[in-house]
This record gives structure tokens, C-alpha cells and sequence, in this order.
């Protein structure tokens, strides 16, 4: 059987509408993990994904009768536009079911493609149930994403560019898992030519289907998948896929969301291309692996194979990738609610930028306060920071890891506090270097309490900070002569609706 595949994927059509994609050495992160990192970019192809691989050579295989019917199949992403495409240079008629929660956008490229999309259902099983019955009743050809011998083959062909590439000194491949018709092509190519080089399957710790499977010696439905790295949450991976990795594939690793956001960063400051979830989910898996086998000097490849990014999803991907990296931690504090002590605590942490830090008043005796601090050391420097912290008489919790914490709760942090009387609210700008937060606490001195306090670093030149202040009446003019001293842009928002609404005090003593 391998003999067979190795045959079709010799002989695979796929190069009518793939190119053969270059193999890149990513330097940086080359040279912060200590081995050779080649990227095989796929998100490189035309529909930006190898999906067309696979879809063409099932496709131009077709007998003419076939072709005159028409082809159907069933996905809200890369397969769709290679199935659309294959099919506009095969003069073939496209349907693609998709769930009608597909992005707009991706609906377009398939119309573009010349493909015609039918929303159905709220769910990939949904449209892929309907598309099934579609073929049955019109008899239009199924083109299966990933459980079918051709399509396998046509992902087959970036195994054998791979080893055309550099052939010699390969060490391990890492191959993103979804249905797992990529890393089928790719493990039974590899294997039966260089049996040396690792096949290595990458799967995000929320959609482990593969995973599980071989876990089991079996294939297992999962009962739900996370959808953040959508190009791969297939809750059971496919049938001859799996019989393919249960002899060929060496091993499958789990990553978080943030190791996925990570690697997209990592992919983009070595290519500057924006890698979508799937794209970066092999890298992540990469960088785990050396770090879990302390890998040295060997030549590593990952498959980057689409780039269909939405680009909503940019400022998520931002905000997690430093903790993918351990580059930021997360704490909840509790500091003593009096003039001074905030000044206090960022002096305890030292010289470390802070990245974000969300405050309200409580009550006369204690605040407790949702700080990020930025990290050059990862889990040790963290681990010190939050140990010397306690020494000093805080009471912390570290949220770093806590999912809940890092997708609501710090958006949270806040409300009304109605016993805060004289209250202010003011936008500033503080520059975006070190010092220039303490600088602002050390101009304030003592002189007003801080009741509100809200900052994130999102790599500008200027922070945006929020905060609120408690100065009598009488106060106030001093307090303006005092800002316009210290130099940072400012603005007041007291009298913001948005502030009335959700933070100022109801009684309507706000100032």
C-alpha cells in the first residue's frame, strides 16, 4: 500500500494550479531556539493554502461524466476556494456548501473563484450532511477535504518538494492536524523514502482528534472542538488518514491558543506574512518540542500551510501572543487603599515595563488591582517576581494561565464605586518607555487618591491611560498647574456619558 501512494504522489497533477513553494529558513527563530527552522509556505499558493493540492488531483482524475455533473463539497474555508478554483481551470460546476456563519468574505472568494456557495446549517456537520445529500439526489462527486486517497496524494507533493529541497539532514517535520489528509501525504512519502526523519503532528490542545485517536488505536468523536484555529477543528479525523498515521506518523503534540498566537508572530517577524491559526499551529508544536526535548543544531521543517487570516482576529492574536511566549504575567494584587501605595507597588516591580493595569476603588481598607508585567526571563523571572512580591506583604493570585481571566475579566475590572466623592476622570498619554508610568505616580505624590486606574500597552508610541482622581473643589485648579508641569497630554472626561453610565458614582456625587 505505501508502494501505492508513493506512486500517486509521484505522479500527482497538482502543479496546473499549485506552485512549488520555497523552503525558508525563519533566522530569527532559528537562532533563539538553537536548531535550523525551515518554513514550507504554502500560505504562499494562490488561494494562500495547500488545500488546491489536493483538490485538483481528485478533481482532474474525474471521468468526463463525472465533470459534466458537477462536483460538490462542503467547508467554510480552504478547501472551499481550492475546490472552487480546481474546478474554474477544469471547466467543472462548483458547489460548496458552507454554514451560514461563514464570514462574508469567504463566501465572496468562492463566488469570485466562480464557485457557488450555499449557506446551510449553523455548523460544519450540518453543511457537510446537507452537501452529502446533495451529491446523492444530483449526482454531483463529493470531494472529501481530507478522507480520500487522492486528495491525500496531491498533499503528498509537498513531502517530495520538501525532500527535493534538502534532502540530506532533515531531522523531523511538523505537519498541522486537522481531518489529517496533510500529514497522511506527507508521512507516508517521507517514511518510505527517508524512515530516519520524524513525522510529527501538531493539534490544538481543544481539537486533539488525532491525538485521541491514536491514544485509543481508534478513531474517536470528539464531542466539541475549540474553533480558534478553525482551519483544523474536525472533531474525528477521517478513516484512511488515520490507518496512515497509525503506521507512519511518529507522534502528535497538543498547543494552547496562546502557543498558536505566539507562533504567528514568530512566523511573521521572520517572513513578515500573517500566518491564520491553522498556519502557525505546526510551528507551535515545533517550538514545544525542542523545548520539551532540550533540541540542539538539528534541521526542524514546519509546514505553514495557509494564511487566511480574519483580520478581526488581529488584535486577539496580539494580546495573547506574549503570554504564548511567556512574556507577560498576570496577577491580581491586593494593595492597601490609601495615597501612595500604587506608587509603591510598581516601584516593587522593579524595572519591568507594565503592560496593563486595571483598577476601581472598592472600599476604605484594600484595592485590588489586574496587573500584566512584561517578562525577558519567562516562567523563572515569574516565578521570582511573584515570590518577592509576597515578601514584601502582597497578596496575590497568578492569572496567567487562567483562561477566563485573559478573555473576560480583564475587560472587566472596574463598575461604580459610590462612595468615592470628588471623583475626575481623565484621559492621558504617557510615552511608551520605561519610567513613564512611576514618573507620573512620583509627580502625584500624595497629594490625590487615585480611584480608577486603567492601562494596556498596545505598542504604540503613546499609552493610553485612564484614570480617575479624587480632588476637592478647592484642589483642582493645583492639580491642573501640576499636570500641565509633568508634560503628558491629557484631557478630562468627566462629563463622558460613557462614564456616567458605567463608572461614575450614581448618586451623582462625581465632581
Amino acid at each position: 500500500m505505501k508502494d501505492t501512494y508513493v506512486r500517486k504522489i509521484l505522479t500527482a497533477n497538482v502543479y496546473d494550479v499549485a506552485k512549488k513553494t520555497p523552503l525558508e529558513l525563519a533566522p530569527n527563530i532559528s537562532q533563539r531556539l538553537g536548531n535550523q527552522i525551515w518554513l514550507k509556505r504554502e500560505d504562499l499558493q494562490q488561494v494562500f493554502s495547500f488545500k488546491l493540492r489536493g483538490a485538483y488531483n481528485k478533481m482532474s482524475r474525474l471521468s468526463e461524466e463525472a465533470r459534466a455533473k458537477g462536483v460538490i463539497a462542503s467547508s467554510a474555508g480552504n478547501h472551499a476556494q481550492g475546490v472552487a478554483l480546481s474546478a474554474s481551470r477544469l471547466g467543472i460546476k462548483a458547489t460548496i456548501v458552507m454554514p451560514r456563519t461563514t464570514p462574508p468574505i469567504k463566501v465572496q472568494a468562492v463566488k469570485r473563484l466562480g464557485g457557488k456557495a450555499v449557506l446551510h446549517g449553523d455548523s460544519y456537520d450540518e453543511c457537510y450532511e446537507h452537501a452529502r445529500q446533495l451529491s446523492e439526489d444530483k449526482g454531483l462527486t463529493f470531494i472529501h477535504p481530507y478522507d480520500d486517497p487522492d486528495v491525500i496524494a496531491g498533499q503528498g507533493t509537498i513531502a517530495m518538494e520538501i525532500l527535493q529541497q534538502r534532502v540530506a539532514d532533515i531531522d523531523a517535520i511538523f505537519v498541522p492536524v486537522g481531518g489529517g489528509g496533510l500529514i497522511a501525504g506527507i508521512a507516508v512519502y517521507v517514511k518510505y523514502l527517508r524512515p530516519d526523519i520524524r513525522i510529527i503532528g501538531v493539534e490544538p490542545d481543544d481539537a486533539p482528534s488525532m491525538y485521541e485517536a491514536l491514544k485509543a488505536g481508534r478513531r474517536v468523536k470528539l464531542e466539541q472542538v475549540g474553533l480558534f484555529t478553525d482551519g483544523v477543528a474536525v472533531r474525528q479525523v477521517g478513516k484512511e488518514p488515520f490507518r496512515i498515521a497509525r503506521e507512519h506518523v511518529d507522534e502528535v503534540v497538543l498547543v494552547s491558543t496562546d502557543a498558536v498566537c505566539s507562533a504567528i508572530r514568530d512566523i511573521y517577524e521572520d517572513t513578515r506574512s500573517i500566518a491564520e491559526p491553522a498556519g502557525a499551529l505546526a510551528l507551535a508544536g515545533l517550538k514545544r518540542y525542542v523545548a520539551d526535548h532540550a533540541l540542539r543544531d538539528q534541521n526542524l521543517v514546519s509546514i505553514v500551510c495557509g494564511a487566511n487570516m480574519n483580520f478581526d482576529r488581529l488584535r486577539h492574536v496580539a494580546e495573547r501572543t506574549e503570554l504564548g511566549e511567556q512574556r507577560e504575567a498576570l496577577l491580581a494584587v491586593t494593595i492597601p487603599e490609601r495615597p501612595g501605595s500604587f506608587r509603591r507597588f510598581c516601584r516593587d516591580l522593579g524595572k519591568r515595563n507594565i503592560t496593563e493595569f486595571n483598577y476601581r476603588y472598592a472600599d476604605a481598607a484594600r484595592a485590588h488591582v489586574f496587573a500584566g508585567v512584561k517578562l525577558t526571563d519567562g516562567a523563572e523571572e515569574k516565578e521570582a517576581l511573584v515570590a518577592h512580591l509576597r515578601k514584601e506583604g502582597y497578596e496575590l493570585v497568578d492569572l496567567t494561565d487562567d483562561e477566563m481571566a485573559k478573555l473576560h475579566v480583564r475587560y472587566m475590572v472596574g463598575g461604580r464605586a459610590p462612595q468615592v466623592n470628588d471623583e475626575l476622570l481623565f484621559r492621558f498619554e504617557f510615552p511608551e518607555r520605561p519610567g513613564a508610568l512611576v514618573k507620573f505616580l512620583n509627580h502625584l505624590g500624595p497629594n490625590w487618591n487615585i480611584s480608577l486606574f486603567h492601562y494596556r500597552n498596545h505598542g504604540a508610541d503613546f499609552g493610553r491611560v485612564l484614570v480617575g482622581m479624587q480632588i476637592p473643589e478647592g484642589e483642582r485648579e493645583r492639580f491642573r498647574a501640576s499636570m500641565d508641569k509633568l508634560g503628558y497630554n491629557f484631557a478630562e472626561e468627566t462629563d463622558n456619558p460613557a462614564y456616567a453610565f458605567f463608572l461614575g458614582a450614581q448618586d451623582g456625587n462625581t465632581g
